[in-house]
């Protein structure tokens, strides 16, 4: 495991303690359940980026699996 120091204003500070103690969790831990939830968001973005250069040029056969749905 790796330490990380941060440096945030007080105030910004304060306020992060007082979350984490409405919570019942350390400062520490919020903080990583924040890194988890950005790495997930950055995760789906790579992997919408992914899918969507994999379906460059097949718009017009999705329109057609659509269509094709909808008719059903």
């Amino acid at each position: 495991m790796s330490a990380l120091t941060i440096r945030l204003p007080d105030d910004k500070y304060e306020r992060l303690k007082a979350l984490s103690k409405r919570r019942g969790t350390s400062v520490n831990r919020l903080i990583d359940e924040m890194a988890t939830l950005l790495l997930a968001e950055f995760d789906a973005e790579a992997r919408f980026a992914l899918r969507a250069d994999r379906g460059q040029g097949k718009s017009a056969r999705g329109l057609e699996l659509l269509a094709k749905a909808q008719r059903r």
